[in-house]
C-alpha cells in the first residue's frame, strides 16, 4: 500500500512511506454528518498491520454496518430535500457502486449528505426537481475537471473558521427546517421564516394528539442518538438511526397511531433523465451559479472529509485529486438518472473504519445492498414515520452546527471567531454561496489586517524629526503612515530622517507615500534622510589597473612583472544603513547649520 505506515525492527532495509496528514483541515467537524467521536482516536480499528491481507468476511460485515447507517439517512436526506424517497437511495447506491470502485480514498464512504439538504431543497423549490439532474451532471463534470488539472488540493487552502461556520450555517437552518416534518407539519420556507414559525408549531402540536405523538418520536430519536453510543455491551454497535427507526415502525404500527409514514414508490420509475428542455436552462445564469454553487461545496465537504477519515486510520492516504475525480464521476452518474448530489460523509465513514473495514470492498458492498433493499423490500420503507427520519436530521444538523465550537474559538482567536460567526449569519439570513464568499472575504481581510503589522514611532532629537518604521507597511496602514509624515513635517525642525529599514514589506502604496512626502519637503527647502528597506547594494569594484604594455623586444634576462591584484573596495555587511542623502545645501534661515558635516548611514 502506497502511503501506508511500515513498521518493523530489522536492518531498516525496508522502506517506509510515511502517512502524512494534510495540512490546514479542521479537526473536528469536516463533514456534514460527523455523528461520531471516531475521528479523535487515531490508528483506531482499520488494520494494524497495514502490509496484512484483507479479511473478506471483516469487508462483508463492515459493508452491513455502513448499509444500516447509511439507509435511514439517505430517505431522511430525500425528504428533508424535498425529492422522493427513492433519489436519496439511487444517490447511495451511486456512493458505493460508483464512487466507492475509485481508489481516490480507500475507507470513505459517501452518498447523499444532510449538509446539502437546504441547497438542494431551495434549488427544487426554485427551479424544480428535473433541473435538479443538471446542475447535478455538470457539478460533476466540473469536479473531474478540477481533478485532472490538480486542484484537488485547492479546498484546502480555506480558513477553519470560514469552514466551520459554513457547516454551521448548514446545521442551524437544517435543525429549524426538521422541527416541522418532526411534528407533521410543512416549513414555511426560509430559515428565518422556519425560525420566527416555532412558537406557532408548538401551539399546534399542544393541541393536536398525533402531531404529540409524532413529535415525540422524534424526540426520542434524537435523544436517541445522542445516548446509544453510552449502552453498555454489544448493542451500542447497532446504529442508533436504525434502533430509532424500528421504534418509530412498532409505534406507528399501534392501534389509534396516526402518523405520517415514507411514502415510496418504484425505484426504477423515479429516475428522471435530463432532456432537451432541461438543458436549454444552461442559458439562465441562476443555473450556472447553481452549478458553481453545488461544486465548490460538494467538493470541499468531501475533502474536508477525507482529510478527518485519513485521521481516523493507519492505512492509505487520501489521493486528494484522484478522489475529486471520483466524486465527480459520482455527481455525473447521479445528475443523469436526476438524483442527489454526493458527498463523502463522515458518519458512515466513521462507521465503516470502526467496524474494522481496509480496503474499498466494504464502501462497494454497501452500495449493492441498498439497491437490492429498495428493490426487494420496498414495502418496508414505508413504514418509517417521518418524523422519525428528522429526528435523525436534527441530530445531524445539531452536529454540524457544533455550538460548542464558538466559545472553544472565542477563547483560541477571537478575530478568526468575528469570520465563524460573519459566515453562520450570512448564510442563514442568505444562501449558503454568499455566506462562504463574505466568509472567505472576511478570513482574507483578517489575514491582510494581521499581515500589515506597522510599528511607527516618532520623536524629536535635536534639529532632527525622526520616524521610524518597522514590520509590514501595506495599504491598510496608509492612514496611519500618513499621519505620522505630516506630524513630523508639522515638527518644525529643518530635518526629517524616515528610517524604514526595519519594515520587511513596503507595498506599492505606502512607498509611493513617503517617496512623494520626500519629494515635497525637499521642494520646500527641507533636508530629508530617507533610509529605505531592501539588501544592501555592494559598491562596484575599483576598475582593475591597466597593466603596462608589453615590450616590443623583450629582454631574455628581465624577470617578469607580476600583474597588479586588482583592488575592491570592501563591500558593507548586513547591518548597513542605506538612505537616499540630500546633498544640496540648506536654505538661508538655517546658516547655523550650514557646517554640520552630513549625516552617514
Amino acid at each position: 500500500m502506497s502511503g501506508a505506515h511500515a513498521r518493523g525492527r530489522g536492518s531498516g532495509r525496508a522502506k517506509a512511506a510515511p502517512a502524512t496528514k494534510p495540512a490546514g483541515t479542521p479537526s473536528a467537524r469536516p463533514g456534514p454528518e460527523s455523528g461520531s467521536k471516531s475521528g479523535s482516536k487515531p490508528g483506531s480499528k482499520s488494520g494494524s498491520k497495514p502490509g496484512s491481507k484483507p479479511d473478506l468476511a471483516t469487508e462483508i460485515t463492515a459493508s452491513l454496518v455502513v448499509f444500516l447507517v447509511a439507509l435511514p439517512l439517505c430517505i431522511g436526506v430525500a425528504v428533508a430535500s424535498g425529492v422522493p424517497a427513492e433519489l436519496g437511495i439511487i444517490s447511495g447506491v451511486i456512493g458505493g457502486l460508483v464512487v466507492g470502485v475509485v481508489r481516490g480514498s480507500t475507507l470513505q464512504v459517501s452518498g447523499p449528505a444532510a449538509g446539502l439538504a437546504a441547497l438542494v431543497a431551495e434549488t427544487v423549490l426554485e427551479h424544480g426537481v428535473a433541473m435538479l439532474g443538471v446542475i447535478v451532471l455538470f457539478s460533476g463534470i466540473l469536479q473531474i475537471v478540477l481533478g485532472v488539472v490538480r486542484l484537488g488540493r485547492m479546498f484546502q487552502a480555506i480558513s477553519i473558521a470560514v469552514v466551520q461556520g459554513m457547516l454551521a450555517g448548514i446545521g442551524l437552518p437544517l435543525m429549524f427546517s426538521q422541527a416541522y416534518p418532526m411534528a407533521d407539519a410543512k416549513a414555511p420556507g426560509t430559515p428565518i421564516e422556519n425560525m420566527a414559525g416555532i412558537p406557532g408549531l408548538f401551539a399546534d402540536i399542544l393541541t393536536d394528539p398525533q402531531a404529540m405523538i409524532a413529535t415525540l418520536l422524534g424526540v426520542a430519536t434524537i435523544v436517541l442518538s445522542f445516548v446509544w453510543k453510552k449502552v453498555p455491551g454489544p448493542a451500542k454497535r447497532i446504529p442508533a438511526a436504525l434502533v430509532a427507526v424500528g421504534i418509530g415502525i412498532a409505534v406507528a404500527a399501534l392501534p389509534g397511531v396516526d402518523v405520517k409514514t415514507l411514502q415510496v414508490g418504484n425505484l426504477l420509475a423515479s429516475v428522471q433523465v435530463p432532456g432537451a428542455e432541461q438543458f436549454a436552462g444552461l442559458a439562465d445564469t441562476a443555473i450556472i451559479g447553481s452549478i458553481l454553487t453545488f461544486t465548490v461545496i460538494a467538493s470541499a465537504e468531501s475533502l474536508f472529509t477525507a482529510a478527518a477519515v485519513d485521521r481516523m486510520h493507519s492505512g492509505p492516504r487520501t489521493r486528494y485529486n484522484t478522489e475529486l475525480i471520483a466524486q465527480g464521476a459520482g455527481n455525473t452518474v447521479a445528475g443523469v438518472l436526476g438524483a442527489l448530489p454526493i458527498t463523502a460523509v463522515v458518519a458512515r465513514s466513521s462507521a465503516n473504519v470502526q467496524a474494522g473495514a481496509k480496503t474499498r470492498i466494504s464502501r462497494t458492498l454497501h452500495g449493492l445492498w441498498l439497491l437490492a433493499f429498495a428493490l426487494l423490500l420496498p414495502q418496508v420503507l414505508a413504514l418509517i414515520p417521518i418524523s422519525v427520519l428528522a429526528g435523525v436530521l436534527v441530530h445531524s444538523g445539531w452536529k454540524l452546527f457544533a455550538p460548542e465550537e464558538f466559545p472553544k474559538m472565542w477563547r483560541q482567536d477571537r478575530g478568526e471567531f468575528v469570520v465563524m460567526t460573519v459566515t453562520t449569519l450570512v448564510i442563514v439570513a442568505t444562501a449558503l454561496l454568499e455566506g462562504v464568499l463574505i466568509g472567505l472575504a472576511a478570513g482574507i481581510v483578517l489575514a491582510a489586517l494581521r499581515m500589515s503589522q506597522t510599528v511607527i514611532r516618532q520623536h524629536i532629537e535635536d534639529d532632527t524629526a525622526k520616524v521610524v518604521m518597522a514590520g509590514n507597511a501595506t495599504f491598510l496602514r496608509l492612514p496611519q503612515v500618513i499621519e505620522a509624515l505630516e506630524s513630523a513635517a508639522a515638527s518644525g525642525k529643518p530635518r526629517i530622517r524616515l528610517d524604514l529599514t526595519g519594515v520587511t514589506h513596503l507595498d506599492h502604496a505606502c512607498r509611493n507615500q513617503v517617496e512623494e512626502f520626500t519629494a515635497q519637503q525637499r521642494g520646500m527647502g527641507l533636508r530629508v534622510e530617507l533610509l529605505m528597506p531592501g539588501p544592501a547594494k555592494a559598491e562596484a569594484p575599483a576598475t582593475r589597473a591597466p597593466e603596462p604594455a608589453p615590450s616590443r623586444t623583450p629582454s631574455p634576462t628581465a624577470s617578469p612583472t607580476p600583474s597588479p591584484t586588482p583592488t575592491v573596495a570592501p563591500s558593507p555587511g548586513p547591518d548597513a544603513q542605506w538612505f537616499y542623502l540630500d546633498t544640496r545645501p540648506l536654505p538661508g534661515g538655517y546658516d547655523d547649520y550650514a557646517e554640520r558635516p552630513p549625516l552617514v548611514g
